[in-house]
């Protein structure tokens, strides 16, 4: 296995993560039916660690919270060996505030994450997706708070645009809070957006990158093919995300 640090920080991370996306049972999102219980989640993460990997990704809407149940289950008396990455910012409840980057919404959602995971401190709390409601500095404040309360150990976002996080990072520098260290953002063979703006954005300012779905969700695993474009086992058959260009695919 081959480490690096994440960002400009002392954290040493490997090169490879283990995303928990598809732990639990029951549907993801509409169209996805995950089907992986807890002795089939125990293998993969004992797997992954005995192999070095050291970042396992998570979220606190994966299968309704089951991922992180799961994955907390999973390490076990190893959690010191991980370094456990959760995001906030989707949907979690049937309540109108129960979504968002809200100081509520994020500190509720924070408590809620440990207790699921099992574990009293999260390394690495990210924004899963931006919030139009809720202003940049609130967002930024709550994830403050989190940190100098020990409850995160580091904070990132995902799926932002870059003048959005831009912004954010702008607020936290200003006011001494903890800044971004990573961000997680889709990036393939097809689907290279990130490299126009992201990519200099953290470069200048030493943020780590954290890719999601590297393989297009399994489109580039090589069992998408002219002669068998849609497989009947494959997850894209229901759910067509993260979109690509099928004939240049």
């Amino acid at each position: 296995m081959q480490y690096t640090t994440l960002g400009h920080t002392g954290l040493v991370v490997s090169r490879l993560a283990f995303g928990a996306m598809t732990f639990g049972e029951g549907q993801l999102v509409p169209g996805v039916i995950n089907n992986i219980d807890q002795n089939m989640a125990d293998q993969m993460v004992n797997r992954a660690l005995d192999a070095g990997i050291n970042l396992f990704d998570t979220a606190d809407a994966y299968t309704s919270g089951q991922s992180e149940i799961m994955l907390g289950k999973a390490l076990g008396n190893r959690r010191h060996e991980a370094i456990i990455a959760t995001k906030v910012g989707f949907r979690t409840g049937n309540a109108i505030t129960d979504t968002g980057l809200s100081y509520r919404h994020i500190i509720a959602s924070a408590e809620a994450s440990l207790k699921r995971l099992g574990t009293d401190y999260i390394d690495l709390y990210q924004i899963h997706i931006p919030d139009p409601l809720t202003p940049p500095e609130e967002t930024v404040r709550a994830l403050d708070d989190l940190v100098r309360r020990g409850m995160v150990r580091y904070v990132g976002f995902s799926n932002l645009p870059a003048w959005k996080a831009a912004r954010m990072l702008a607020i936290q520098e200003r006011h001494g809070y903890a800044r971004f260290v990573g961000a997680q953002m889709y990036y393939s063979l097809l689907g290279r957006d990130i490299e126009h703006e992201i990519v200099p954005f953290v470069e200048d300012t030493g943020i780590g990158i954290l890719v999601w779905s590297p393989l297009a969700s399994g489109f580039l695993s090589g069992k998408y093919t002219r002669q068998t474009p849609v497989p009947e086992d494959a997850r894209r058959k229901n759910f067509q995300f993260p979109p690509v260009e099928v004939e240049k695919g």
